[in-house]
């Protein structure tokens, strides 16, 4: 029981405070900058938006593209309409720019059928994907295309932001991000990254390969097949997009619990992942995404172990009580909202919730047929 408990204590040690270390170490003794050029010839841009029934606010989505600081004749929206029931098309028609392009799909199939067949019309050099959802900076593009002037640089990825993240759960999903963005910061100072933010990443057109059509994580498998081509992943923190936070743990559960099981999908459609030999990225990979999918387990075997070495032994007594009483103090938050302002009490949430999304995860996966769907 003893070594069962202190293996779990190192596996999620390194998991959440270890592999971030790590990242930083690397990043402080053999960093690598990225050669950025704002003054660097502005290619074409084709700006790919899959979409389903947004007709809410694909207009507004819109209209925030198109105010981007780039040159008009130098960019193009596709809009991939996947199966939509409203009228999202008739509305991103609508504002009559043509600049703007619109891809009716009849059938549902999902977000990565319609970026393969958005990118095989796309006219630009750079694509650069986008959610219908956030609102983007207007000095983004030109911000990631400036790390594109670099050419050992394949995929740059922006930084997303909340707004108004400062009570409720939503603080608590602030405060992971923040911890999740400062990981990825170390891993572009280092080389690479080894996932972008669906919301706004760059490019270059030539690196783009057809997805599985059952593909979750575009956002993943796009960028570490780039590196699979000895392209590098950076990250651009000054390219921002904005969002809300989900504000209730049943919001964040839908898309947490989704991406988490995408990343059991992505090991199951590039079992290549897995290679130490074929995947550069294998160690940033395992570090970042797997480990997190197996802490939750080991923080129930650490608990398990825990209870039953408290009999005879005050230490693991002592870890058995504070794992009570954080689990307590977790569930005591949502009726007393002031302890979510607290940063130490944010982040115990934070770290809890997202370990019990990960586990149940797990179990998405295992039903998920349509997981792919948005």
């Amino acid at each position: 029981m003893s070594l069962v408990f202190w293996s779990c204590v190192l596996l999620v040690a390194f998991t959440y405070a270890g592999y971030p270390l790590c990242m930083l170490l690397l990043a402080r003794i053999a960093p690598r900058p990225v050669a950025a050029r704002a003054d660097a010839a502005l290619p074409m841009v084709s700006v790919v938006m899959p979409v389903h029934d947004a007709e809410a606010g694909v207009a507004a989505k819109l209209r925030n593209l198109l105010a981007l600081d780039y040159p008009d004749e130098r960019i193009e929206v596709l809009v991939a309409c996947d199966g939509c029931s409203d009228g999202t098309a008739d509305a991103a028609r609508g504002i009559g720019d043509p600049r703007v392009r619109v891809l009716e799909f009849a059938q549902r199939r999902g977000k990565a059928s319609c970026l393969n067949d958005a990118v095989a019309s796309a006219l630009g050099d750079v694509l650069l994907m986008v959610d219908v959802r956030q609102r983007i900076e207007p000095g983004a593009l030109r911000a990631l295309v400036a790390h594109l002037a670099d050419p050992a640089v394949g995929v740059v990825g922006g930084q997303l932001r909340f707004e108004d993240p400062d009570t409720g759960f939503a603080a608590s999903v602030d405060a992971y991000w923040r911890y999740e963005s400062a990981i990825r910061q170390a891993e572009a100072a280092s080389g690479s990254v080894v996932g972008v933010s669906g919301a706004l990443y760059a490019m270059r057109r030539t690196l783009f390969r057809p997805l599985p059509a059952e593909t979750v994580l575009d956002d993943v498998l796009v960028p570490m097949r780039v590196a699979a081509q000895g392209a590098r992943v950076t990250w651009q923190p000054a390219a921002v997009a904005w969002d809300r936070a989900s504000d209730s743990v049943s919001g964040e559960r839908v898309r947490k619990v989704r991406t988490l099981a995408g990343n059991l999908q992505l090991v199951q459609l590039a079992p290549w992942l897995l290679h130490p030999g074929r995947n550069p990225l294998w160690f940033r990979f395992v570090g970042h995404k797997l480990l997190r999918l197996a802490a939750p387990w080991a923080l129930l075997a650490m608990g398990l172990a825990a209870l039953v070495l408290a009999r005879g032994h005050a230490f693991y007594l002592a870890c058995a009580i504070a794992a009570v009483a954080g689990v307590a103090l977790v569930a005591l938050v949502p009726r007393v909202p002031t302890l979510a302002a607290v940063p130490p009490v944010r982040m115990l949430v934070a770290f809890v919730h997202m370990n019990l999304f990960a586990a149940q995860a797990l179990f998405a996966f295992a039903r998920g047929r349509r997981l792919h769907l948005w």
